[in-house]
């Protein structure tokens, strides 16, 4: 009896693991409502010492001003949203652009019933992801300690709630505007409570306040202030370091009580302004409208022909990129442009946007906006020149204003990208006044301007032996920064002693080239290299990974890498070898091990760290040493081991749209592997099929009827119904419209791209 119950199970197991089988290579043809594919908690399964994207799920609008999220962390955690979490503690409105970070700008709204509670702890609930329902533009979660469902639905800078009470003479709604001094109003004859918090993480000036309106649709039964631990039922209003509200109510069964809130960093006046995003529109409504708003941003990259799950990776990665820079302006009483100043404290006309880090998002994020999105870099730009007029600096990492973390001078890219790919309407002499002020001077934060300026123009490297940290990183970074202020110097016809300058500024990578070693090594001030050198060891001369990673980054000159290294043959050998090396590193210079490196040893794929973004670019450099099939290789091995849908779906920080922008253009078929130039570089595309509408009205369409999983190789290509052989497209010409037709093989083809007239640009082919 027990064998035949045994056959009988493993036969229905059989039947299971056919029909996932069968699922999964089931191919979705068409995608009518991109935004059902979004999977907004793709990320969250993440910890201090481990990520898996460090996300949250982002209740939100395409760059909108405010986001929202469930908050299971404490007040003041980064993590605020953990997958693993059992305790939801409040529903927070948030600009937290990582944990890393921290966030600002932010208040809680909680439901509760039975007691009054409102301390954090006391007023938390269990909750279940089996009845969470999380959507970019809708979270609904059931709280079980008070048996109430929550909804939030947003707008940009307004959000509509749903609380659905059990039957009690005692539903509550807690506020909490949280610590570091915050206000607290209740006006009962307009079931409203107005406010401000001023909790943040820095970046902010001294007069910085979010002020926040939440109106109800049913009038209170009861109300009550607190300040600490201290509850006021008698008080209306409250101003100390940490206030709130709690406002009652008597409720039958499945009663739902609305709230409208909005937020504004200008003015009390200014939030009643922009609760008007929502109107008289209902919950549903605002809800419709969200939906639509994602699938008309979504629906502008269509892609047909992959598995349920390559389809729910793509769009949860593309809904990652239109997140940030969020949108730090408002529309006033007249209907103009304003915003409250980061950076010097004033309302001020025009434009800005934040929350983003260029060492990060300068690589393929701000690329991608310009290809697909330019009308909105169009207006980040605005806002870029606005902060160098407001501030004296351009932003490096800005949240809301400038923050002193990371390496680099790279708004040169970001700047110098969005001009030489067309955009205009910014102020280009505010914006190339900042480029060159940037390149020339430390700033006011180590992470402005350029730390170590003076050395690098003097010696042209930042020295090992002069007490500045990551030497050799921002030697390099400063290296490609300059390759971009030379190429936008040429379009805007400056003095060609201006554009020799930064030409020859350009190759100051060469300075680190360690001939003994073949690769990138810090260097004293007296000309002698770092010693002892250890390129496994993370941190020191480099940022966040190690020599493996940073000798790379010479995005602008990669043939004059390739010269330095030997030829082609030792160039590619050098490339191979960072997948083949055992995953081994030196963390003394942290003194314990960080979440990078443990993400790079985990992943399994040698000294390959895809989980951070020095080495993202790399794979693609296949394509200027006449292996191109290597990348396509690669490139697929990449999207397929370290991506998925689910909670623990990245392999390391997603940082602000950089690591999703890197999969998105990776699955089209193409990376732009040098910001700054005209060219992106020939990966392989992952769908059978992928119509891009720019915003000209042009289309590029991509396809690839052969494609598979074995079938993950290009053995020719036609573009425009002509056959192609290059490694590489034109940017200036994809925006005329285009047809892409790739064959692929699961073998090699190791003729095509391996000319070098096949190869892209490189600096030290610049004629």
């Amino acid at each position: 009896m027990k064998s035949g119950i045994k056959k009988i199970a493993f036969a229905l197991l059989g039947i299971f693991l056919c029909a996932t089988s069968f699922a999964q290579t089931t191919l979705v043809e068409k995608v009518t409502d991109p935004v059902a594919w979004v999977n907004p908690l793709m990320g969250t399964d993440s910890k201090h010492s481990l990520s898996n994207g460090n996300t949250y799920p982002a209740v939100a609008l395409p760059w909108g001003m405010n986001f929202w999220m469930p908050q299971t962390g404490k007040m003041g955690d980064g993590w605020g949203y953990m997958y693993s979490a059992d305790k939801i503690r409040g529903f927070k409105q948030t600009h937290q652009p990582s944990p890393w970070m921290n966030d600002y700008g932010q208040f809680a709204i909680m439901p509760v019933t039975g007691k009054r509670r409102y301390n954090e702890d006391d007023r938390a609930s269990w909750f279940s992801h089996k009845s969470e329902v999380v959507k970019p533009y809708y979270y609904s979660v059931y709280l079980a300690d008070h048996d109430v469902t929550t909804e939030i639905t947003p707008t940009e800078r307004a959000a509509s709630f749903r609380f659905t009470f059990p039957q009690s003479d005692s539903a509550y709604v807690v506020i909490d505007a949280f610590d570091k001094g915050s206000s607290i109003k209740i006006i009962p004859a307009e079931n409203k409570i107005i406010g401000y918090t001023t909790k943040n993480s820095g970046g902010v000036p001294e007069n910085f306040k979010n002020y926040f309106v939440i109106v109800f649709d049913k009038p209170f039964a009861s109300t009550a202030a607190w300040s600490g631990d201290k509850l006021q039922p008698q008080v209306l209003e409250l101003k100390d370091n940490h206030v709130g509200a709690v406002v009652g109510f008597k409720t039958k069964k499945g009663e739902q009580v609305q709230a409208r809130v909005a937020s504004s960093f200008i003015s009390p006046e200014q939030a009643e302004l922009n609760l008007k995003e929502i109107g008289q529109d209902d919950f549903e409504t605002v809800k419709e409208k969200g939906r639509q708003a994602w699938n008309k941003q979504l629906s502008r990259v269509a892609v047909e022909g992959g598995t349920p799950d390559q389809m729910r990776t793509f769009y949860s990665c593309l809904y990652r990129t239109l997140l940030f820079p969020r949108k730090f302006y408002e529309i006033d009483a007249a209907g103009k442009v304003v915003h409250y100043s980061p950076y010097n404290g004033k309302v001020l006309p025009g434009f800005m946007y934040t929350d983003t880090g260029f060492w990060d998002t300068f690589r393929a994020l701000f690329p991608f906006l310009n290809l697909m999105y330019p009308s909105v870099n169009a207006e980040i730009q605005e806002g870029l020149a606005n902060t160098y007029k407001e501030g004296g600096w351009l932003p490096e990492w800005a949240s809301p204003g400038y923050r002193n973390v990371m390496v680099g001078n790279n708004s040169a890219s970001v700047v110098a990208d969005a001009y030489l790919k067309g955009i205009r309407g910014q102020d280009m002499k505010a914006l190339y006044e900042g480029v060159l002020k940037g390149a020339n001077n430390e700033g006011p934060l180590t992470a402005v301007g350029r730390a170590g300026a003076s050395y690098y123009n003097k010696l042209g490297y930042v020295p090992y032996d002069v007490k500045i940290n990551e030497n050799a990183a921002r030697t390099l970074e400063y290296a490609y920064d300059d390759f971009a202020i030379y190429q936008l110097a040429k379009a805007l016809k400056r003095p060609k002693k201006e554009i020799n300058l930064y030409a020859k500024r350009a190759l100051n990578y060469r300075n680190l080239y360690d001939p003994a070693t073949g690769l990138m090594r810090g260097k004293n001030q007296d000309g002698t290299f770092q010693s002892p050198f250890n390129p496994y060891k993370w941190g020191d001369a480099f940022t966040e990974g190690n020599s493996w990673h940073y000798s790379w980054s010479v995005f602008h000159d990669v043939q004059g890498l390739i010269n330095l290294m030997g030829g082609n043959a030792n160039f590619t050998a050098k490339l191979d070898s960072v997948f083949t090396l055992p995953p081994v590193y030196d963390e003394s210079y942290y003194g314990s091990v960080i979440h990078e490196i443990r993400e790079m040893q985990i992943a399994n794929m040698g000294q390959y760290a895809h989980g951070n973004q020095p080495i993202q670019h790399m794979i693609y450099l296949y394509n200027y040493s006449g292996e191109p099939w290597k990348a396509q290789h690669w490139v697929r091995e990449t999207m397929d081991r370290m991506y998925t849908p689910a909670p623990d779906g990245y392999c390391g920080d997603e940082d602000n749209g950089q690591t999703s922008a890197w999969y998105v253009f990776s699955a089209l078929g193409f990376y732009p592997v040098t910001p700054a130039t005209d060219q992106y570089v020939l990966g392989a595309p992952l769908f059978k099929k992928a119509t891009l509408q720019l915003e000209n009205g042009k289309q590029l369409v991509i396809t690839a009827p052969e494609n598979s999983a074995a079938n993950k190789y290009i053995t020719s290509m036609r573009l425009n119904g002509k056959d192609y052989d290059k490694n590489w497209l034109s940017h200036t010409e994809l925006l005329k419209g285009a047809t892409m037709e790739f064959r692929m093989t699961d073998s090699p083809n190791k003729e095509r791209g391996t000319k070098k007239d096949a190869y892209p640009y490189s600096l030290s082919n610049d004629k």
